[in-house]
């Protein structure tokens, strides 16, 4: 009497392709940059870009809104964070929207100065 094989479903094609959707959708995914996070309209300006470093302060500002090191956070957590600031010779970094109120960029200068943060630089756009 012959002995039947069980029959199994063979799953390394499915792996395979599996796998092959995944490398694709990772190569084709966007990653956020952890620095940014706000989306702004920059002025521009014909001086050249400075690069960004982890030991920087990077603070983004907007109509509504204000980031430090790409969280969104509010004035007086922003001036939590800048409280605690030991180094006052670090740099900081401002991006600001250029249509931002006056009022709102004068707010956050005044809490650098109040904590003596004052090696500033304002990021803007390439004159093309």
């Amino acid at each position: 009497m012959k002995r039947r094989e069980p029959i199994g479903i063979d799953l390394t094609p499915v792996i395979d392709v599996v796998f092959i959707l995944l490398i694709f959708f990772i190569v084709t995914s966007v990653f956020k940059k952890e620095e940014l996070a706000l989306m702004l309209n920059l002025p521009q300006s014909s001086a050249k870009a400075a690069q960004i470093d982890n030991d920087q302060i990077f603070i983004e500002l907007n109509q509504d809104k204000v980031a430090i090191r790409g969280i969104s956070v509010n004035f007086e957590s922003l001036e939590e964070s800048l409280k605690v600031i030991k180094n006052k010779k670090k740099p900081v970094i401002i991006r600001i929207d250029k249509d931002t109120k006056y009022d709102r960029v004068t707010k956050v200068l005044d809490l650098l100065q109040k904590y003596d943060l004052n090696n500033l630089a304002l990021v803007t756009e390439e004159k093309e």
